[in-house]
């Protein structure tokens, strides 16, 4: 699996540099989020401008990033779709459950959104 990991302080970016989001790199992408998150990475923004396929399997590694990144009060957000699997997630029902912003900008704006408001959450109790 070829892909390009960006670390900053509130957030990772990952970019997959696959065309296919298949049962071949699906594990592999499962194996990558589970160990990004145990070093204690929360908020995951996953590029996706390159993958122009996606199957069940794909689907599935999107499912454990977001549970993942929920689990450890953090976000995990989608990002350059094409049509063809934004339409995948859309029949999937899986749009009303994963965050999919156009741009990998307009993510990190929205992580760091989230964190001001848990921040005022917390200032708040």
């Amino acid at each position: 699996m070829k892909f390009t990991v960006d670390k900053h302080e509130k957030y990772i970016l990952l970019k997959l540099n696959e065309t296919k989001l298949n049962s071949l790199i699906s594990p592999q992408l499962k194996s990558e989020l589970i160990l990004m998150n145990t070093e204690g990475q929360r908020n995951i923004i996953f590029d996706m401008s390159q993958v122009k396929f996606a199957d069940s399997s794909g689907l599935s590694s999107l499912l454990v990033g977001h549970r993942l990144c929920k689990n450890a009060a953090g976000t995990f957000i989608l990002t350059g779709l094409n049509d063809a699997v934004a339409r995948l997630i859309t029949i999937s029902q899986l749009d009303n459950v994963l965050s999919i912003v156009p741009s990998p900008e307009e993510a990190i704006d929205l992580v760091f959104m989230e964190e001001i408001e848990k921040e005022l959450k917390k200032e708040a109790k």
